[in-house]
């Protein structure tokens, strides 16, 4: 822990989402005697993969296609290459990232200063990354860039281009005072 604490790694959450172009609407109102029309339709899929850190440092990778082992592998891949410093990856127990494709790679990635670490199951409250997702789903994204494939594809890339802008930011740091139980 003294490690992160102290800036000797870069801990990253990792994780996937897709959106559509059926939204999220969690609660709705609108004026007495007004109805106000959410468009919704099938398809417009647009998945993202992300790693995030609590510094608001997000490296995300967009894809129309289906997120498997081999497009986490490519990502990681591409991602490795990037890093100045030990970083650890923290990931949830989703089939295709403790596939076996997966685990073959563990060790090409740790010799280039990637680590993989798996949370326990069933606690996706673990992985910072989920707020991302749920702010984009429920805040960020607008009625409006539900209209079609191509608004909603914009939207999305405007936000994930932008995240860490006072637009789209979330403020994961710790008070220095958390830092006294552990020093």
């Amino acid at each position: 822990m003294l490690l992160f604490l102290t800036g000797g790694i870069d801990l990253r959450f990792g994780d996937e989402t897709g959106f559509n172009l059926e939204p999220n609407v969690p609660y709705g109102w609108s004026r007495e005697g007004e109805q106000v029309g959410i468009p919704s339709k099938k398809g417009g899929n647009l998945n993202v993969f992300g790693l995030l850190n609590v510094a608001g440092n997000l490296t995300s990778f967009v894809t129309t296609k289906t997120i498997n082992s081999e497009t986490i592998i490519a990502c990681l891949d591409e991602f490795v290459e990037t890093i100045e410093k030990t970083t650890v990856v923290v990931l949830d127990n989703a089939p295709w990232h403790v596939s076996e494709e997966i685990e073959k790679k563990i060790e090409q990635w740790e010799e280039k200063g990637l680590l993989i670490f798996y949370l326990p199951t069933y606690s996706p409250h673990l992985n910072l990354i989920e707020t991302l997702w749920r702010k984009i789903k429920l805040e960020w994204l607008k009625p409006k860039d539900f209209i079609n494939k191509e608004e909603l594809h914009k939207a999305i890339k405007n936000i994930l281009k932008n995240y860490n802008s006072e637009e789209y930011k979330i403020d994961f740091t710790i008070k220095e005072s958390c830092y006294d139980n552990f020093v």
